[in-house]
């Protein structure tokens, strides 16, 4: 059943809940709901549930439950538009599906108002990463989400146990992205500056990019960016500058 490990106590349940702050009357998208111990915890708080089951086996298995709307499909593939707005997001989702379930979530015109998951315990450390230690992913969910972490669930609470432990964590979308940009080209330059980890950021950009090495120099230089910086060392506003210094050479 592509690799699930269930959840059965409770209190890690209602933690993931409370993470998304699921209400009486609020409409929840739940991911991946496997044999339903999340859908339960959801339905006692009086809330809707529209379930996104990719195994078939188990999307039968759930569409016995009339009080919840299942959805067969892979949730990368999911149109979040067929929901109403003002959805939240709860879910126990596996590791491989984290990095693009979050993008997909936060980038999506009918964004979520509110999200709660239960993922990888060092997954969950990235989401929160500060400079230093930033990555794609960490700035991919703080330049759109307030992201803050739970509770910690021993692997052994799952069976089967996973191999590592696992964190709750809780993101609230904002308003309007940390600032106005085109994404499209904003992420060119994040990507590209994270490219090559090892590598010093005017090296990264230059080289991913295909922009000549004086070019981007001046580029730093203009944005108040140390030039020996690497890219897991900029804040969220290094990145805005430096975005608006490129943006404004185009």
């Amino acid at each position: 059943m592509l690799g699930q490990h269930w959840l059965y106590d409770e209190a890690a349940l209602d933690a993931v809940l409370d993470a998304a702050d699921i209400r009486a009357g609020d409409t929840v998208l739940e991911v991946g709901p496997g044999l339903g111990t999340l859908t339960e915890r959801i339905l006692l708080r009086d809330a809707k549930v529209i379930a996104v089951e990719k195994d078939q086996l188990l999307a039968d298995r759930l569409e016995k439950n009339t009080q919840i709307t299942v959805v067969n499909d892979d949730i990368l593939k999911y149109d979040l538009n067929h929901i109403s707005t003002d959805y939240k997001v709860a879910a126990n989702i596996p590791y491989y599906l984290t990095s693009a379930l979050i993008r997909k979530l936060l980038e999506s015109k009918n964004q979520p108002k509110s999200i709660g998951i239960l993922i990888q315990k060092e997954v969950a450390e990235r989401l929160v990463a500060e400079p230093g230690q930033m990555s794609v992913l960490s700035f991919s969910a703080q330049y759109y989400a307030k992201v803050s972490l739970g509770q910690i669930v021993p692997a052994e609470m799952f069976d089967p146990p996973p191999k590592v432990d696992s964190q709750v964590v809780s993101l609230k979308p904002y308003e309007k992205p940390a600032f106005e940009a085109d994404v499209k080209i904003l992420f060119s330059l994040v990507k590209a500056g994270f490219a090559e980890k090892r590598k010093k950021l005017l090296n990264s950009l230059a080289g991913s990019l295909g922009l000549d090495k004086e070019y981007v120099k001046h580029l730093l230089i203009d944005a108040k960016i140390n030039q020996n910086a690497r890219a897991q060392e900029l804040s969220i506003n290094s990145w805005e500058s430096l975005y608006k210094t490129y943006i404004a050479t185009l």
